[in-house]
């Protein structure tokens, strides 16, 4: 059972805070960026054991790797998977804090 728990610590990485994003947060819509192999059902018993929350729909999308030059350089940003959350009507998670 323990095991269950570390593994779904795992899949939510960060929020995703964007012009965009803070937005879809008056919907009742969240973006998470998660683990690239989790899928829309793992996902959502991580958010759901993680703010106590309930979800109604989970949307994701893979966000190709994007290159990068500094100077003569070239290289890649990594690529991850982004969640789109939408939470039942009574529920909210709090992502800033509010002094």
């Amino acid at each position: 059972m323990m095991k269950i728990h570390k593994n779904l610590l795992e899949i939510i990485k960060y929020p995703i805070i964007t012009d965009k994003t803070t937005q879809y947060i008056e919907d009742n819509k969240y973006c998470f960026a998660v683990d690239y192999k989790a899928n829309k059902t793992n996902i959502k018993a991580a958010i759901e054991y993680l703010f106590n929350v309930k979800v109604t729909k989970v949307n994701t999308s893979k966000i190709p790797p994007k290159t990068k030059k500094v100077g003569r350089f070239i290289g890649k940003k990594t690529k991850y998977k982004k969640a789109i959350i939408e939470l039942n009507n009574q529920y909210k998670i709090n992502l800033f804090d509010e002094n």
